[in-house]
């Protein structure tokens, strides 16, 4: 039977990912290998993560990481010195990789959608902001979105699927497990873990804590980026 494999934010830490898809024995030609964003920036090889992803026949959604180097592609918005690294690297064929990527995916077969950050709950997913879509962390008392961490409540507790939404972009040190969402960054990048889950052929993603049992995770070889701020030093 052929799995589905969807791993949280890489941001080019290849070796984790080698690591961990040979930790759920993923099977090239068979199993499916999909990406909730951000695979390049902050760490060591976007070459070697973007060669694994295209070599596997790989999906992804955008992240606002891949967006911010395609906005200084497309319309020359300027960039700090961690993106400035990778846009001046980048193949063509790297860049038609980035600019390929939606900014939502739907797998029907297991009742889920996969976006980079997040939803606004109960507004129809072709009318929420790209930039929510990308960047969305919490939502204050009011409903509105916010890319802080301490605006409000994080949007994953007030949205009523279906679908189910797997996302990453908040990179914590555990997985963010709601009824109807489930983060997977687990801030490889920072000294972490880098997180999948694992669903088997027409699998859905079970309520409360059986989801637990489909994620599958490795440790970060180090920590690439990132000191007193980071997630794991809060």
């Amino acid at each position: 039977m052929a799995r589905t494999v969807i791993v949280g934010d890489v941001h080019g830490c290849t070796g984790e990912l080698e690591e961990l898809l040979e930790q759920v024995r993923f099977v090239a030609g068979k199993d499916r290998l999909v990406f909730v964003g951000d695979l390049v920036v902050r760490g060591p090889d976007p070459h070697g993560t973007l060669a694994v992803a295209r070599r596997l026949k790989a999906l992804s959604v955008r992240g606002n990481h891949e967006e911010k180097l395609l906005g200084w592609r497309r319309r020359h918005k300027p960039l700090g010195p961690d993106h400035e690294r990778v846009a001046h690297v980048l193949s063509e064929g790297e860049w038609r990789m980035l600019e390929e990527m939606p900014l939502w995916l739907d797998l029907p077969e297991h009742k889920l959608r996969i976006v980079h950050a997040g939803v606004v709950p109960g507004v129809p997913i072709e009318r929420v902001p790209a930039d929510a879509l990308l960047k969305m962390r919490t939502l204050d008392g009011r409903g509105r979105w916010s890319d802080e961490a301490d605006a409000g409540e994080l949007w994953g507790g007030s949205y009523q699927g279906p679908p189910h939404i797997v996302f990453g972009h908040y990179a914590r040190p555990e997985p963010q497990l709601h009824p109807w969402a489930t983060g997977l960054d687990t801030a490889c990048v920072y000294g972490g873990r880098l997180t999948a889950m694992v669903l088997d052929e027409g699998q859905q993603v079970p309520r409360g804590d059986g989801v637990r049992t489909l994620l599958r995770s490795v440790p970060a070889l180090r920590r690439y980026y990132g000191g007193k701020g980071s997630p794991l030093s809060r």
